[in-house]
């Protein structure tokens, strides 16, 4: 008998990758910026993922370069690694 879920996001490279794919639905605004919630919303809310997931696959997408963080924590934008991901 299996009492949990499968978590889809357990993998931090699946959940950086879905991240990517909300940053790359959203049209950014001044100077290529993302505001955070418009990614953690819809991957928390919409996709089920909880908040480590989340935390986990930011850092992930920062560690590759996909995704730069501004140092206030209320927007990234995508770098050049992270457009040719799913290009």
């Amino acid at each position: 008998m299996k009492l949990t879920a499968d978590r889809p996001y357990a993998n931090p490279e699946k959940a950086a990758r879905r991240i990517m794919e909300h940053a790359r639905a959203f049209e950014p605004i001044q100077d290529g910026r993302i505001y955070i919630e418009k990614i953690n919303y819809p991957f928390i809310d919409k996709d089920g993922a909880s908040p480590a997931e989340y935390s986990a696959g930011l850092k992930y997408a920062i560690e590759h370069g996909w995704l730069e963080k501004h140092e206030s924590g209320t927007y990234v934008k995508i770098l050049h690694a992270g457009s040719d991901l799913l290009a």
